[in-house]
């Protein structure tokens, strides 16, 4: 029987001291307190990895013919990928802030199946993009994280992404953690290969990635993305590799910056849930809530002067 997951939001250790998160995620079960320990990590001791990582999670997904095909064919990349990265990003991150079994997390939950009820996709595609959002940030992490992560807190990122995952009527969850990363290296192994689609999907997000910074240093942001992607997703993608100079200067200013974080107090308020300066909702949250997002229903803010992404060409 599935253990009943708590969705209480974790109290603000009375001692700050750099550990103090840490030694609180210990105290918890990585199953029955899935979600305040994964609100921890996410919200609290790596929100800017779990953002970054996530980003690169979805975009490894793209590597999938089926996947990309059917992003390619709905138009969303092409014509407004700001707002689909918005959606995804802000859903995901309302279930990390507030719990999946809680209204905002429900609210949400509903508006993630609405999205992926309008299409046909294959249970083994959506089964490999949930185990992308569990082991994609746990490998960004142990990479570039300022600290190393504890068995609670990967165990507790397995039964909380699970939980999601199960919520979203995905089927064939594997119960242990070992075995589901077996399925996602399985998985790319045998479905990752070059299509028309995925160099479309990939180009679009690339440009997205680009559009966020200004125009003279996009062109090193696009090589210091390839930077990041391994080879076999640049084989996926059709793309070049970058200088291994590039490699290496990413990989060398990834480890600085987690040294400098390292040396920060603990974060007091969670990270989680909250963009003031989203480009598609600004001041989220305000008053937003999670059925204002998805790809057919316009922000409330519809209108107002937003930024938006540029397509690079």
């Amino acid at each position: 029987m599935e253990k009943q997951v708590t969705s209480i939001r974790p109290e603000a250790p009375s001692v700050w001291r750099k550990s103090a998160w840490r030694e609180r995620i210990e105290s918890l079960d990585p199953v029955a307190d899935c979600h305040e320990i994964h609100r921890i990590m996410a919200g609290f001791e790596f929100p800017w990895d779990y953002q970054r990582s996530l980003e690169f999670a979805l975009f490894k997904t793209y590597c999938v013919p089926s996947i990309s095909e059917l992003l390619d064919k709905t138009g969303e990349f092409e014509h407004r990928p700001q707002k689909r990265y918005d959606d995804t990003a802000l859903l995901m991150a309302e279930m990390v802030e507030h719990g999946f079994d809680s209204p905002r997390g429900k609210d949400s939950l509903r508006v993630v199946n609405r999205m992926h009820g309008k299409y046909t996709i294959s249970n083994d595609d959506m089964l490999y993009v949930l185990s992308t959002f569990v082991y994609e940030p746990l490998d960004w992490i142990d990479a570039y994280g300022w600290r190393r992560l504890t068995p609670h807190e990967r165990a507790a990122a397995f039964h909380f992404y699970t939980g999601v995952g199960k919520r979203m009527g995905i089927k064939d969850i594997p119960e242990d953690f070992q075995e589901f990363h077996r399925f996602k290296l399985n998985y790319e192994r045998e479905h990752f290969r070059y299509s028309e689609s995925n160099h479309r999907i990939g180009v679009y997000t690339t440009d997205l990635f680009c559009s966020w910074f200004p125009a003279p240093l996009r062109p090193l942001v696009s090589i210091g993305v390839r930077g990041l992607l391994d080879d076999r997703m640049l084989t996926a993608f059709g793309f070049e590799p970058a200088p291994e100079a590039v490699r290496r200067a990413a990989t060398r200013g990834l480890r600085l910056r987690s040294a400098a974080v390292r040396l920060l107090p603990p974060r007091r308020v969670s990270n989680a849930a909250r963009d003031p300066h989203n480009r598609t909702y600004p001041g989220y949250p305000g008053s937003y809530r999670p059925s204002d997002l998805g790809s057919d229903s316009p922000p409330p803010s519809w209108g107002a002067p937003t930024p938006s992404a540029a397509r690079i060409s």
